[in-house]
C-alpha cells in the first residue's frame, strides 16, 4: 500500500522534490517525478516543498471510521506531540473529544515510551554496544537500514513507543481490539505495516485528519468534557517529541553513570552527516537521540508547520511536564508479560554500478566533454553532473533534466532557425523595437542581423499591421504585402505572443510567384483582345453573307411551309379511312 499519493498530472517537472530529497528517492520518468518506495525514508520533505501539491498523504480516516461503524472496539494511542499541536484548555478535553468521535478508550503513546526508555536504560547499563542510536524514529531506522547498513549494530534493538504501546493495548484489551495511532509522522504508516511488528497497530491518523474529522462532527475540543488520563502517568516520557526529549527521559531513570556520552541530532541532513561521521570511526561510546524532523516530532510532515513554533512548544512542554521517570515496579509488571525487542535488517538497494566509460558517455550527451564543462549547479536535483549521470544510467533521471544543457540546446535551435530559415522572421516589442531578425532579412532589406537588432521596425517597413496586432491581440494570417522600395512581395503572418508581450511575424517571399502571376494575367489580356478582334471580323462577314442570302432564304421558307402542310393533310385523310 502506498503512503504518499502522487498526481502525475500536476507535476510540472520542476525537480524541486529531487533537489530537496536528501537520499534521492525520487526518480524522473517521462518528465514526471515518481517516488521509489524501496529507497524512500518517508521524511515527507517532497510533500512539503512541492509547489503544485502533486504529492499528498494517503489517509486512513475512512478506514478508522469503518472500524467504528462496524462496531469494533477501537482504542486510540495519542502521541505526546498533541500537547503542542492541539488547542485545548485541559489535556482531559482531548480525551473527551476523541471519545465523542466513538473511541472506546484514549491512551497516551508515552506509556509505550516509558517502556522504551526502560529498555534504553538497560542497554546503557549493559554497556556492550559501542554506540547506541535510538530507534523511535522510523525514518532514521529506514535511513540506516537502506543507506548505512554497516551502522545497524549501533541501532538499539528496541521497537518504537508506538509499536510498544500497540503491544500493550492488544495485551490489555484483546487482539480483536483495533488500535489506532494518532501523531504528526507519516513514516508511522509504513512502520505500522512492517511485518516485524505484527498487527499491533491497525491504522495511523495524523493531526490534520483528526481536526478535519472533529470539524465534520462539529466538535470543539475546548468545549468537551475534561476526562483525565488515569491509567499511567508517563511523566518525563511525554518529552519524546521535542529535541533532547529521549535523552532527558533516560537521564531521569538512570540509577548511576553508565559511561556513555549523550547527545541529540535532528534534521535529515544532520542525521546523514552523523552517519558518515560514524562510518569514519569518529564517534564512539555515545548514546545518540536521532530524529529525522528538524525540531523533533512536533515538526513532523503531517503537522501544521505554518502555525507551529517548535521553540514555544519545547519551552512549554519542558516547563509543564514532570521530570521524574515512571516507577520501576510499574514498568516491571509490563515486562513480565511482553517483550519489546526488534531485529533490524540490511535493506540496501542493489543499484547498477556504472563504469567510467558509461558515465563519460552520458556526460558527453549533455555537452560535457571536459571537466570544466561540468558546472555541478544542482538545478537537476543532483549535487554533481557525475552523480546525475549515474542516476541516468540507473534509470532514476533523464538527460533533459540538465537545465544548462537544455538552455544551450534551445538557444542553438533558436539560432539555427534564425540563421537557416528561408523566411523572414521578425519579433518586435511594444515600442516596435526589433528583438529578433532572421539572417535572410539582409538579402531583402539590406540590413545584417546585428544591424537590425539595433533598429526600430519603422526604420525598415511600415508598422501599421504590427501595431494593430499588438493593440488588439488579434492575428493577421496570409496577408499579401508588397514593398516597392525593396522590390519584394510577401505573404505575412503576424501574431501577438501574450507570454512575452511581443509581436512575431513571418514573411514568406512570393515575389517570383507574384511576377509569374502578373505575366500570366497579361497573357490572358492579350488572348482576350485577340479573341475580341476575331469575333468582330466574323460578325462583319456574317452580316455580308446574310445580305446576299436574304431572298433565297425567303423562298426556301415558303416552299418548306407548303410541304409541311401537304404532309399534315395526307395524314388526316388516312385517319378518316
Amino acid at each position: 500500500m502506498g503512503i504518499i499519493d502522487f498526481k502525475a498530472t500536476k507535476c510540472k517537472h520542476c525537480y524541486k522534490c529531487v533537489r530537496n530529497c536528501e537520499v534521492k528517492a525520487v526518480m524522473i520518468k517521462d518528465e514526471r517525478a515518481e517516488i521509489m518506495s524501496d529507497k524512500c525514508i518517508l521524511c515527507g520533505k517532497c510533500m512539503q516543498v512541492c509547489p503544485q501539491s502533486a504529492k499528498t498523504l494517503i489517509s486512513d480516516l475512512d478506514l478508522v471510521k469503518g472500524f467504528l461503524d462496524i462496531g469494533y472496539k477501537t482504542v486510540i494511542s495519542l502521541a505526546p506531540s498533541y500537547m503542542g499541536l492541539l488547542n485545548y484548555k485541559t489535556a482531559g478535553q482531548v480525551n473527551g473529544a476523541l471519545r465523542k468521535l466513538g473511541f472506546s478508550d484514549v491512551r497516551e503513546t508515552s506509556e509505550g515510551a516509558a517502556v522504551v526508555t526502560a529498555e534504553y536504560t538497560r542497554l546503557l547499563k549493559e554497556g556492550s554496544m559501542e554506540n547506541i542510536i535510538t530507534t523511535c524514529c522510523p525514518s532514521v531506522n529506514d535511513l540506516i537500514e537502506i543507506y548505512y547498513p554497516s551502522l545497524i549494530p549501533y541501532l538499539a534493538p528496541v521497537v518504537s513507543p508506538m509499536v510498544a504501546h500497540g503491544k500493550m493495548l492488544k495485551e490489555e484489551f484483546g487482539r480483536d481490539t483495533k488500535v489506532v495511532f494518532l501523531g504528526p509522522c507519516i513514516a508511522k504508516k509504513k512502520e505500522a505495516e512492517d511485518l516485524r511488528h505484527g498487527d499491533y497497530i491497525d491504522a495511523v491518523l495524523n493531526f490534520n485528519d483528526i481536526e478535519r474529522w472533529l470539524a465534520q462532527e462539529e466538535i470543539t475540543i475546548g468545549d468537551c468534557e475534561d476526562i483525565p488520563f488515569v491509567h499511567m502517568n508517563p511523566r518525563v516520557n511525554r518529552l519524546y517529541p521535542v529535541t533532547n526529549g529521549i535523552v532527558s527521559s533516560v537521564l531521569a531513570t538512570e540509577a548511576e553513570r553508565d559511561g556513555y556520552r549523550k547527545f541529540y541530532v535532528h534534521g535529515c541532513r544532520n542525521c546523514i552527516d552523523l552517519c558518515k561521521s560514524m562510518l569514519r570511526g569518529e564517534i564512539t561510546g555515545c548514546f545518540i537521540e536521532m530524529n529525522m524532523c528538524s525540531g523533533g516530532c512536533i515538526k513532523g510532515p503531517a503537522a501544521d508547520h505554518e502555525h507551529v513554533s517548535r521553540f514555544r512548544i519545547k519551552l512549554d512542554m519542558e516547563e509543564t511536564i514532570e521530570k521524574d521517570g515512571v516507577p520501576d515496579e510499574e514498568i516491571q509488571e509490563i515486562f513480565d508479560s511482553l517483550t519489546f525487542g526488534k531485529r533490524f535488517l540490511n535493506r540496501a538497494p542493489r543499484d547498477i554500478v556504472p563504469t567510467e566509460a558509461q558515465i563519460q558517455e552520458i556526460l558527453k550527451k549533455t555537452g560535457k566533454t571536459r571537466p570544466e564543462d561540468e558546472l555541478n549547479c544542482g538545478a537537476c536535483g543532483y549535487s554533481t553532473c557525475r552523480e546525475k549521470a549515474v542516476a541516468v544510467i540507473q534509470k532514476k533521471a533523464e538527460l533533459n533534466m540538465c537545465i544548462p544543457f537544455m538552455h544551450e540546446k534551445a538557444e542553438s535551435l533558436s539560432n539555427l532557425v534564425m540563421e537557416t530559415s528561408p523566411n523572414i522572421v521578425l519579433i518586435v516589442d511594444k515600442e516596435m523595437k526589433i528583438l529578433e531578425y532572421s539572417a535572410v532579412g539582409e538579402k531583402y532589406f539590406g540590413k545584417t542581423r546585428q544591424e537590425a537588432l539595433t533598429m526600430y521596425l519603422y526604420e525598415l517597413i511600415d508598422t501599421t499591421d504590427f501595431q494593430w496586432v499588438y493593440d488588439t491581440h488579434q492575428k493577421i494570417h496570409g496577408k499579401k504585402v508588397t514593398y516597392g522600395e525593396y522590390r519584394i512581395s510577401t505573404l505575412q503572418n503576424i501574431v501577438y505572443v501574450n507570454k512575452e508581450d511581443v509581436v512575431l511575424a513571418t514573411f514568406i517571399d512570393i515575389t517570383k510567384e507574384e511576377e509569374q502571376a502578373r505575366q500570366e494575367y497579361e497573357k490572358k489580356l492579350e488572348t482576350i483582345d485577340l479573341a475580341q478582334k476575331v469575333i468582330h471580323k466574323q460578325m462583319m462577314v456574317a452580316q455580308e453573307i446574310a445580305g446576299l442570302l436574304g431572298e433565297t432564304t425567303a423562298e426556301t421558307k415558303t416552299t418548306l411551309t407548303k410541304l409541311c402542310k401537304s404532309l399534315l393533310d395526307e395524314g388526316s385523310e388516312s385517319e378518316v379511312k
